[in-house]
């Protein structure tokens, strides 16, 4: 069986923001990536806003219902707008101030555990699955059960990144230990940052995953290869 496809359209806003201008439009964009492979639209609600934006947010809840996965900080402007626009299911992630993109899972401070505490309880009064951003580690897994969240997506980024082999072999084993113990504990697993054509198959082949949530590889192939034929590539390789 096929594992599920969530494909981030972020990009597709940042092209918009670079002119400013009110096109190319993310609801466009995700009914192309629907109808030809993807599972679940991503979005990652900034406070800055610099890509994708509330109205956006708004429009592809009401167009795409049961389809939308928010990524958003624990900000509590970020927990207003989720719990507005009702998107399927919210992925709470770190974000810090200049950052070019996410750059690991969530650091579980005292303060962080209880925003996240506040939100799964609030999310879930709204019918909302809840997803943590999380580096593969065992104590966070623990920590996201305990938390109540429906879901863990687990940080890809080292894998990713990785420049070696035998370097990768040892993060894809992690991330396979992370997956029994997530599952083992009734959590829902994902995957996700930094995940390509290239690298994507030996995390697909971990088995355990059910959702790959990828974004600007799909969107940078689309440069050339055009958007439906670089969401099914990728909806094939899973």
């Amino acid at each position: 069986m096929s594992l599920k496809l969530g494909v981030n359209i972020d990009h597709i806003a940042t092209l918009r923001q670079a002119r400013r201008e009110v096109f190319p439009d993310p609801v466009d964009a995700a009914a192309v990536c629907l109808s030809t492979g993807a599972d679940y639209i991503v979005v990652h609600l900034r406070k800055d806003a610099r890509h994708i934006n509330e109205k956006d947010l708004a429009h592809l809840c009401k167009y795409f219902p049961g389809k939308i996965h928010l990524e958003c900080s624990v900000a509590p402007q970020m927990e207003k707008a989720a719990l507005k626009y009702k998107p399927y299911s919210v992925c709470l992630v770190p974000e810090e101030p200049g950052e070019v993109t996410t750059t690991g899972g969530l650091k579980f401070t005292p303060a962080v555990i209880k925003r996240v505490a506040q939100m799964i309880e609030h999310l879930h009064k709204k019918h909302i699955l809840v997803s943590l951003f999380i580096s593969p580690e065992p104590a966070d897994i623990r920590l996201a059960a305990k938390l109540g969240a429906d879901i863990v997506e687990l940080c890809t980024r080292d894998y990713s990144e990785a420049t070696s082999a035998a370097e990768a072999r040892k993060l894809l084993q992690d991330l396979a230990l992370a997956t029994l113990l997530a599952k083992e504990l009734g959590l829902e697993v994902h995957a996700g940052h930094g995940l390509d054509y290239h690298n994507v198959l030996a995390v697909a082949d971990l088995g355990g995953i059910s959702c790959m949530n990828i974004g600007f590889a799909i969107v940078t192939r689309a440069l050339f290869a055009g958007l439906p034929t670089a969401v099914s590539e990728m909806k094939g390789l899973l």
